[in-house]
C-alpha cells in the first residue's frame, strides 16, 4: 500500500522520491542509534539543506525551493516513513515553525540574515512560545521585553523548546505591553548574546532523537532590529502560525500511523502462531482492516486542510479538527500495532514501540486536545 492524498500530482510524486532518497540514505541507517542517543548529528541540517530538504515550500527569494503547504506535507510524510525516525524529522524541520513568522511579517533584510542560512542548512531555528507556567494559554505567557533605547531587555524563561539545545535563534514571545494578548510581541533572540542560556536538556518519553530544552533569559540586550512585524502585534501572528502548525502535526500522526500499520501487516503476515501466520486469524485481519480505515479517513481530512491551507483559506477550527481526529487515530493505530506484535511490540528495539511513545505527544503538542475542542465549539458557533 502506497501512501498518498488526493492531491498529488506528477510533481508530488517525484518529491516524494526524492525525499524517500535523502531518507533512505541519510536517516534510515541511523535511526536507532540516533533515537537511543538522543540526538542527531548537526552536521544533518547541512546535508539536508544541499540536498534541498530544508526548503520545500518556501518561497525562492528566500533560497527556498518553492512549492506550497502541500509539497511540505508530502516532504513531511515521506521523511517518516523512509527515515523511520520521527524525533529526527521533528528536529531537522524546527524551522517550520520558528520560520514562518519572519517570512510573512520579517523585512527583507531579517529574511536575508536568518532565513536563509537556516533553508542551506548552516543556522538552527527553534520557536519558543510555551512557559513553565504558561502552556496552551499563551495569552498568559509572562517572559518580559522592556524597551531600553535601541535594546529590549528580555527576563523569563521557556520550556519543551524543540531543537532548542542547539538552536542559534528562537523566535520567540515576548511580553512588551500588558496583560493578555494584546501586549505580545515576536522577538528574535540569538543562542550568543550574554544572559541566554540552555538551563536544562528535557528528557521524553518520545521524540528522542530530537532535542529539547529549557531556556532562560537573565536580562538578554535583543536589539530593536530583532523585533518581527510590529511591537504588541505578535498575537495574532502565533495563532496564523497555529493552524499550520497543527496541519503539520496533524500529518504527521498520519504517516506514523501509516508506518505503524505497514509494520503490523509484515509482522502478521510472518509471525506464527497456532500453526498459522497471524494474518490467517480474523481478530488480526479485522484490527488491521479498523487500522487501515482509520488512516484512510484521516489522511482525507488532512489532505482537505492542506489544499485549503495553501489556497489561504483553512481555518483554526477545521486545523483543530484535522489534528484531534489524525492524533486520536494515531494514539489507536500504535495502540492496536503494539497489541498484534504482542510481546515483541513492548521491546524496545521494535519499531512499534517507539511509535507508540511518539505518538503520546500529539494530543498535548501544539495545543492540548481540550483546547482544540474550545476552538472547535467558538468556531462551530455554540
Amino acid at each position: 500500500m502506497r501512501p498518498g492524498f488526493h492531491f498529488e500530482t506528477d510533481e508530488h510524486a517525484a518529491l516524494r522520491e526524492m525525499v524517500r532518497r535523502f531518507a533512505t540514505d541519510h536517516i534510515a541507517p541511523h535511526a536507532e542509534a540516533w533515537e537511543e542517543g538522543e540526538e542527531f548529528p548537526r552536521e544533518l541540517y547541512g546535508t539536508a539543506g544541499r540536498a534541498g530538504m530544508l526548503g520545500i515550500g518556501y518561497p525562492e527569494e528566500v533560497g527556498g525551493g518553492g512549492g506550497d503547504e502541500t509539497h511540505m506535507l508530502v516532504a513531511s510524510e515521506e521523511l517518516i516513513l523512509a527515515g523511520r525516525s520521527v524525533g529526527t524529522a521533528v528536529g531537522l524541520n524546527s524551522h517550520g515553525i520558528a520560520s514562518p513568522p519572519i517570512i510573512v511579517l520579517g523585512t527583507d533584510e531579517q529574511k536575508r540574515r536568518w532565513i536563509e542560512p537556516v533553508i542551506a542548512g548552516d543556522k538552527v531555528a527553534a520557536l519558543a512560545i510555551t512557559e513553565p507556567g504558561a502552556g496552551s494559554d499563551v495569552a498568559g505567557i509572562s517572559t518580559k521585553a522592556v524597551r531600553d533605547g535601541d535594546h529590549y531587555v528580555v527576563s523569563g524563561s521557556k520550556t519543551f523548546i524543540t531543537s532548542g539545545c542547539r538552536a542559534d535563534f528562537i523566535t520567540t514571545a515576548v511580553r512588551t505591553g500588558g496583560a493578555a494578548h494584546g501586549g505580545i510581541s515576536m522577538l528574535v533572540i540569538e543562542s550568543d548574546m550574554p544572559g541566554y542560556s540552555v538551563s536544562k536538556k528535557l528528557k521524553k518519553t518520545g521524540w528522542w532523537a530530537t532535542d529539547t530544552a529549557e531556556l532562560t533569559f537573565d536580562e538578554v540586550r535583543v536589539p530593536v532590529a530583532n523585533l518581527i512585524g510590529e511591537e504588541n502585534q505578535g498575537f495574532a501572528a502565533i495563532m496564523v502560525n497555529f493552524v499550520n502548525e497543527r496541519l503539520f502535526l496533524a500529518g504527521q500522526c498520519v504517516a506514523i500511523a501509516e508506518l505503524a500499520y505497514r509494520e503490523s501487516v509484515a509482522y502478521a503476515q510472518l509471525r506464527d502462531a497456532f500453526s498459522k501466520k497471524l494474518v490467517g486469524f480474523q481478530v488480526i485481519r479485522h484490527k488491521l482492516a479498523d487500522m487501515a480505515t482509520k488512516i484512510a479517513a484521516a489522511r482525507a481530512l488532512v489532505g482537505q486542510l492542506s489544499v485549503r491551507a495553501a489556497a489561504g483559506t483553512a481555518g483554526p477550527g477545521e486545523a483543530a479538527m484535522a489534528k484531534n481526529a489524525s492524533s486520536d487515530m494515531c494514539s489507536w493505530v500504535c495502540d492496536q500495532a503494539v497489541q498484534i506484535h504482542g510481546g515483541y511490540g513492548y521491546m524496545r528495539e521494535v519499531l512499534v514501540e517507539r511509535l507508540y511513545r511518539d505518538a503520546r505527544l500529539y494530543p498535548i503538542g501544539g495545543g492540548t486536545r481540550e483546547i482544540m475542542n474550545e476552538i472547535i465549539s467558538k468556531t462551530e458557533g455554540y
